[in-house]
């Protein structure tokens, strides 16, 4: 949803003269913590004892800036194209240098409306894609029953989410950077094959017994609602699962591991793995200088970070169909941990007769030192192979991340990464043919 200027101007004026009756002190009740408090923190726990005092607002908001020292190869064959008075070829990559990224924002309002219940408004104030501000969503989250006397049945054990959000599709999204907000990732860069969708849905959460967890959920199966009548193509809904164990076995110790399914049988454009719509951590790596751009008839256009802002990751283009599983194990010990994803995903996009399969595998280790684990280093590896549209033979995409991070404050993260990625089995034909980029990034994220 695009904001424009005269609206951003207004919204932050009134933010402003509102924030003296904002008490920023008191804390909103079944909310995870906006800083390094938040790390490893996955669905908000059900023991939370905070008194309700009355309607409380808090603001919150993450800023992320970098600096990139990225550079990257391919060997694909030369495909020279008429351009304004030469030629150019669109195989060949965009030319690099280092240089600072625009910084990315967001802002969040966490408004506590009763006792257990508190609704959330997300936004993105400045992104890769959209650099005005604009909408990512917002939901009202149920954890007790006001209304009936706060039943116990209730408060303890069930958990329900409704509104305009992003799906509990897998436990990588708990780590992930989102645009401006980059503070729980010991990362740079998302996985190769994202997994974000902001859809309107609906999420229940039963919590049986100690340490145990079932959820079920509905959503639109889309990113933006749609009310048009597509004829023989139906807009189906997706259905939503996810079964997790937690457990902190002693004080040392801690053991979590959940299953997660999505799976949509037929709907006119699925966003699972398209829907960040803020973009790549990583500008303009993997990308040509000049490409055809089809939503303005094919002409050739010279590339720039709006237009290719999925810079590093793929898709496998399920936009008709999917059903996707992933598994993620975390174990931590003291100060080390690990945490992994094993993924396989099937599906299709419109105009293809039969599913295509990709399969995503990623681990990292991560150990944090010092005084409330205020350093850590880490290393993630994640591989990607399927089959793209069109293709009979798979490809594959690999990297390799190494980080060095210091939470100078529970607020403030520096970040250092090195990464290094290989697009493998791509044809001659294919820009993407022996491509590889590799290099450092400098990350700093502030979260409040």
């Amino acid at each position: 949803m695009k904001i424009t200027i005269k609206s951003t101007v207004l919204i932050v004026a009134l933010t402003i003269s509102a924030l003296p009756i904002f008490s920023q002190g008191e804390k909103v009740s079944f909310m995870r913590p906006a800083d390094q408090r938040g790390v490893n923190v996955f669905e908000t726990p059900k023991g939370d004892t905070t008194d309700f005092k009355g309607l409380h607002v808090r603001i919150g908001g993450s800023f992320t800036q970098q600096f990139q020292m990225l550079s990257h190869s391919n060997e694909a064959t030369a495909n020279d194209v008429a351009f304004g008075s030469g030629t150019v070829n669109l195989n060949a990559l965009y030319p690099l240098s280092p240089g600072f990224n625009l910084a990315t924002a967001n802002l969040r309002f966490d408004v506590q409306l009763e006792d257990g219940i508190r609704v959330v408004l997300e936004n993105y104030m400045s992104s890769r894609h959209h650099p005005e501000f604009w909408v990512k969503g917002g939901y009202v989250q149920i954890d007790k029953l006001p209304m009936f006397g706060n039943p116990d049945w209730f408060a303890n054990h069930i958990t329900a989410k409704v509104g305009h959000f992003g799906l509990n599709y897998g436990d990588q999204q708990f780590r992930r950077s989102d645009n401006g907000n980059t503070i729980y990732n010991p990362f740079v860069g998302n996985y190769i094959m994202d997994a974000f969708a902001t859809e309107i849905a609906g999420e229940v959460y039963i919590y049986p017994v100690e340490n145990f967890f079932v959820m079920a959920g509905l959503s639109s199966g889309i990113i933006n609602g749609d009310v048009k009548d597509y004829g023989e193509q139906k807009k189906n809904p997706s259905i939503l699962a996810k079964v997790g164990y937690d457990s902190q076995i002693n004080d040392d110790l801690r053991f979590r591991l959940s299953a997660s399914l999505y799976s949509n049988p037929g709907t006119t454009s699925n966003t699972l793995y398209a829907g960040d719509r803020t973009g790549s951590r990583y500008y303009l790596v993997a990308e040509p200088e000049y490409y055809r751009n089809f939503r303005a008839g094919g002409a050739v256009t010279s590339t720039n970070a709006t237009d290719r802002f999925t810079s590093g990751r793929l898709s496998p283009g399920f936009t008709n169909k999917v059903t996707s599983v992933m598994v993620n194990p975390f174990v931590k010990f003291k100060g080390l941990e690990f945490f992994g994803a094993y993924e396989m995903s099937q599906g299709k996009q419109a105009g293809e007769t039969e599913n295509r399969k990709f399969s995503q595998l990623a681990g990292e280790v991560i150990y944090r030192f010092m005084p409330r684990e205020q350093v850590f280093v880490g290393g993630r590896y994640n591989v990607v192979t399927g089959t793209l549209p069109g293709a009979t033979d798979d490809i594959s995409v690999d990297r390799i991340q190494l980080s060095l991070g210091w939470y100078t404050t529970k607020n403030l993260l520096v970040k250092l990464e090195y990464v290094n990625q290989n697009y493998n089995d791509f044809a001659a034909t294919d820009y993407r043919h022996e491509l590889n980029f590799n290099g450092v990034m400098v990350e700093a994220a502030i979260s409040f």
